[in-house]
């Protein structure tokens, strides 16, 4: 099969042929229609994520199912199925409390074993990790959910309980800040959106943000949210988005932590005071399992939610390799790139 494959830290990724995936006995194999052009598959390429070498990059896919293990039981050859980037073992307790996103023995295409820049990809514990596309909803737009969707989807609804009328503070409107703004939208939610690149905060407002800012001043966030923000989601990873996101909240509000807090930030201190006198709730994000995506998915094809409309780019898988070393470039846009397979 074909496949898109780098053996070195940061050498280009080159289309090269492999042997087509072994199908677990309890998974399944898909042929995959469209994968997602990740920066995180750009970080584990760089060499910031050590990943096994050589790698197949691509966590975020959607395709058609060709082969399955005897094991499986809830799935068929030829269904159309996506899957989260974290694919937990089904039988530990947090994925029997239905929390496999934090799985322990989680493993993820990409980066533990070969991903989705390929013909063919794996996924394990096929009954506990595939997810039933609806007939509404394409390769593309499915592959276009990977990180960005549905890890704001689980911090605004699972993790921060956003509801409908709240105001929501949105720090840092790329991928997954811009789709957050669009799924608050679509929870009938009230947005902030803060970001420094005008282009960014231009596309913020297009798709729904009451009110945009090039900087996180809690005074004014107060004053237009009414006394403060009832949740708050730093989609950037730094002391400076944290702290302002807490400093934002009104009193027993929600702070979420979505963009990873790395290198000088990871032991960044936050604003205790407030945190403890007005009550606020502080907490981490990581992914979404499976059997959180049929929500998700019904905002998509119901149209209350369209994640097409952040995808920049669609290329061949020929081309993906190209594109992950692109993003060695400061992004011009958030718009996603998506290799589409035949």
């Amino acid at each position: 099969m074909r496949a898109i494959q780098y053996s070195h830290v940061a050498e280009l990724p080159q289309l090269v042929e492999l042997p087509e995936p072994e199908c677990p006995v309890d998974g399944a194999v898909l042929a995959v229609r469209a994968t997602g052009v990740c920066r995180s598959d750009w970080h584990a390429w760089r060499g910031h994520d050590p990943v096994p070498l050589p790698m197949v990059p691509g966590h975020e896919f959607a395709g058609e199912i060709v082969r399955v293990g005897p094991l499986v039981r809830e799935f068929r050859v030829g269904e159309r199925v996506t899957a989260p980037f974290v694919n937990g073992c089904g039988v530990c307790p947090e994925c029997r409390a239905g929390n496999a996103q934090v799985c322990p023995n989680q493993t993820q295409p990409g980066f533990t074993y070969h991903g989705s820049f390929a013909e063919q990809v794996v996924v394990r514990q096929a009954d506990f990790n595939l997810v039933r596309l609806p007939e509404q909803v394409d390769y593309v737009t499915a592959a276009a959910l990977g990180c960005r969707f549905a890890t704001s989807f689980h911090a605004l609804t699972r993790q921060a309980g956003l509801q409908a009328g709240e105001w929501l503070l949105v720090l840092g409107c790329g991928g997954v800040g811009l789709s957050a703004v669009m799924i608050a939208k679509a929870l009938g939610a009230q947005v902030i959106a803060v970001d420094p690149s005008p282009s960014a905060r231009q596309r913020a407002a297009e798709l729904g943000a009451e009110h945009v800012l090039a900087a996180a001043d809690p005074d004014a966030i107060a004053e237009l949210s009414g006394g403060g923000v009832q949740v708050s989601l730093d989609a950037l990873g730094s002391a400076a988005t944290a702290a302002a996101g807490v400093r934002s909240l009104r009193r027993r509000g929600r702070h979420v932590q979505v963009g990873l807090m790395l290198d000088t930030n990871a032991e960044a201190s936050l604003p205790w005071g407030p945190v403890v006198a007005r009550e606020l709730h502080v907490m981490g994000s990581h992914g979404m399992a499976a059997k959180d995506y049929p929500e998700l998915l019904a905002l998509i094809a119901d149209g209350r939610l369209d994640p097409s409309v952040l995808v920049g780019k669609v290329v061949d898988l020929e081309q993906a390799g190209l594109e992950l070393a692109a993003m060695d470039a400061p992004a011009q846009t958030a718009g996603l790139v998506v290799a589409r397979l035949s």
